[in-house]
């Protein structure tokens, strides 16, 4: 199990990123958040399996590619602290 923590900047903010993420999270097997934050970027934080979380990237980038101008991403050893996955305020 592994941990994504990924920053989304570009029209990120206001076109329905977090919900659309979390929508697409939702049949996969993975638990964490997506939030705004207050530099106008979006922060993912994602655990599950190697492949779930390539496939969560993979789906976020092409539903919302046009919103997308970059991003970063670092992986670490999953923590087990979340239970699903939500929109965080």
């Amino acid at each position: 199990m592994k941990r994504i923590t990924t920053n989304f900047r570009g029209h990120v903010q206001g076109v329905g990123f977090r919900y659309t993420v979390c929508h697409l999270a939702t049949p996969i097997d993975v638990t964490g958040y997506v939030k705004n934050l207050s530099d106008g970027s979006v922060e993912l934080v994602a655990e599950g399996s190697v492949d779930a979380l390539a496939k969560l990237l993979a789906d976020i980038h092409a539903q919302m590619a046009g919103h997308i101008h970059d991003h970063t991403s670092d992986t670490s050893p999953a923590t087990g602290e979340y239970n699903s996955f939500n929109v965080a305020y």
